[in-house]
């Protein structure tokens, strides 16, 4: 009788632990539905210790979404000629696929488009390959990257009206896409200092932000074909001058406009660094799912959860869905993160401000929210 009085209580007790998690994910989900992660995807010879970051780091975090910065390091198999050196093997990725399928955990693949097709005095794959993409061929690559420079060259674009770019272009997110096994798409398309050139024979003279709500518009249609939402950073469709962000967080040459010509099942990843700044607000009044994104400042990083968490419990029932959630941002290869995080690399310089400390102070917010 006793045994029999035992096992009911002990049962009790598990189910009652059971519906408790239960309620506290759905909390959670409630006030934080995109709790996220966003980092350069892992060299080969990471895959592993990535994949145990992800189980023993993320997923008990409650991270929900893994964003992974991919561009050309993929063995591409319908342009094996834009493979970088060390690339990531199909097989590489079906071990995080299946990593973040067993942690109910979303994983989207970024691939950088329009803009960032180049990095200080190296040209990217895509306009190293395809110079004829290029949007300013007349911009020579300097040896030496020094910024502010004569011809404002930060990253190349490629040209957004070249007639054969989008073949190359959809094939690799076609690509990526089934390798990934995922519904959704993140083609970066921030910090766009060159479109529309006016020694662009197809571009010049255009508007920029026609030119900029085009190119997203044909990446939205492309990936709705087959029920995949395009993401995009946010920075571009933000009026730098009349809202002071200035032309790194926002758009100084007019590309803002085209927040209005663009669909409204764009993901909008709105990326502010020295401030919680109220962005998300402007974007979910025109009509966008918004996910705030911090970096390396712990301390704006909790002010901008906060602010999310606000933004939905203070909001009417048509915009309260449309405050998606939190992802951190990570600006560095995956293995000087991982370095960062477990105490094997120390940033003097930055001191507190790190990636790897911006995460655990934000997570551990988002962990008191239970």
């Amino acid at each position: 009788m006793k045994k029999s009085l035992l096992k009911i209580f002990l049962l009790s007790f598990i189910l009652s632990i059971i519906q408790n998690s239960s309620l506290a994910q759905q909390k959670l989900d409630t006030l934080l539905p995109v709790r996220g992660f966003c980092i350069a995807a892992p060299d080969p010879k990471e895959i592993d210790t990535f994949i145990k970051f992800i189980n023993e780091e993320l997923a008990p975090r409650k991270v929900n979404t893994l964003v992974l910065r991919v561009d050309y390091n993929y063995q591409y198999e319908s342009h094996p000629e834009l493979r970088e050196d060390s690339t990531l093997s199909k097989g590489d990725i079906k071990k995080l696929v299946y990593a973040c399928r067993a942690n109910n955990m979303r994983i989207i693949p970024q691939v950088n488009l329009l803009g960032h097709q180049s990095w200080a005095g190296e040209t990217n794959k895509l306009l190293s390959v395809y110079p004829q993409f290029d949007e300013t061929p007349h911009v020579k690559m300097p040896e030496k990257y020094e910024w502010p420079n004569a011809d404002n060259l930060y990253c190349k674009s490629y040209c957004p009206l070249h007639p054969d770019v989008h073949k190359v272009i959809f094939d690799l997110i076609d690509e990526i896409c089934d390798a990934f096994e995922t519904d959704a798409f993140h083609a970066g398309m921030d910090e766009v200092f060159y479109i529309g050139d006016d020694k662009c024979p197809r571009c010049g003279g255009k508007d920029k932000a026609e030119l900029f709500a085009g190119e997203v518009r044909l990446l939205r249609d492309h990936l709705a074909q087959k029920n995949r939402q395009l993401w995009i950073w946010g920075d571009r469709l933000i009026d730098g001058k009349t809202t002071g962000l200035g032309m790194w967080e926002a758009s100084y040459n007019n590309t803002y406009r085209a927040i209005d010509m663009i669909p409204k099942d764009v993901m909008i990843c709105d990326w502010h660094y020295e401030r919680a700044d109220k962005t998300p607000v402007y974007f979910a009044m025109k009509g966008f799912n918004i996910i705030t994104c911090p970096w390396r400042k712990p301390v704006s990083a909790l002010l901008q959860t906060e602010d999310m968490v606000n933004f939905r419990m203070q909001s009417s029932e048509e915009m309260r869905p449309r405050f998606q959630g939190m992802m951190q941002t990570v600006w560095s290869d995956a293995g000087t993160f991982l370095d960062g995080f477990y105490g094997r690399l120390k940033d003097e310089k930055a001191g507190g401000d790190t990636a790897w400390n911006c995460f655990r102070a934000m997570y551990d917010k988002i962990g008191q929210l239970k």
